[in-house]
């Protein structure tokens, strides 16, 4: 969990520290803020004094597939670092999920991971008659409800922030590299955010970092999502050991609402 993964900053808005467990307001969603078709990029800024340069960037694809006779979407995230960082640290991410269209629960998680010299594979498939996950490693008992790291976004999305108060937790469980997390974000409330694609209508929350080898501990990362029915994330930004890192959107399309979250100039 120590390594600095680009795509992983981008899905991992949601930090791996544990908490005590409790109802996860994340279950029993359905899906209200997306179709199969979106898809979206995002960009990657590194900043040591205050300047931002272009590190890396990340397309996140949405399609509707079939798994198991089940109808899923398939989630496919990619991050890569841009061809003139790669000879300082190559970047090359891929993370899928496979999500029931019905229940918002992940069936399936594939995780490859080359970062430098640092590699990792990981396939997890969720069995829901037994609640467990078998993974390259064994199998794990895990709760009715819970998430891989992908569905968990996307599954956040559908929350209702409406009927949320400044300061609310929003707890969920997540399951990943064989351990499971009870997590939760923090609801910040709204304000607007100029980003490089304009300016926008935002929802605010906080995710809960733990300290490692580049992310500084507590609550310093901050998340916006579009204030509209889509909650497609627009910015992510987070002090780390050396400098800092933020994430914006820069493109979409096929949004299953209009994003009307937008500040027209």
């Amino acid at each position: 969990m120590k390594k600095f993964w680009i795509i992983g900053l981008i899905i991992m808005c949601f930090a791996f520290k544990p908490v005590q467990p409790g109802d996860s307001s994340m279950c029993h969603l359905k899906n209200t803020s997306f179709k199969a078709g979106e898809e979206f990029t995002l960009t990657v800024y590194y900043s040591v004094a205050g300047i931002y340069v272009n590190a890396g960037n990340a397309t996140v694809k949405t399609t509707l597939t079939r798994l198991n006779n089940r109808p899923v979407y398939h989630v496919a995230a990619v991050g890569k670092s841009n061809s003139s960082y790669d000879w300082i640290f190559k970047v090359r991410d891929n993370y899928e999920s496979y999500i029931d269209t019905a229940t918002m629960q992940p069936l399936k998680f594939i995780r490859k991971i080359r970062e430098g010299s640092y590699k990792r594979n990981e396939n997890i498939v969720f069995n829901k008659q037994t609640n467990t996950a078998v993974t390259n490693k064994g199998v794990f008992k895990v709760p009715d409800c819970v998430q891989d790291v992908v569905s968990a976004v996307f599954t956040a999305r559908s929350i209702d922030f409406s009927k949320c108060k400044v300061g609310d937790k929003i707890p969920f469980e997540m399951f990943l590299s064989d351990e499971l997390y009870h997590l939760y974000i923090r609801y910040l409330g709204k304000e607007k955010i100029k980003t490089r694609y304009g300016t926008f209508n935002a929802i605010k929350f906080k995710p809960l970092l733990i300290k490692g080898e580049m992310f500084k501990g507590g609550e310093k990362m901050t998340v916006w999502v579009s204030d509209d029915a889509n909650h497609i994330p627009l910015r992510v930004q987070s002090p780390i050991v050396v400098g800092s890192v933020k994430v914006d959107l820069t493109g979409y399309k096929n949004l299953r609402y209009p994003l009307s979250s937008q500040i027209k100039d």
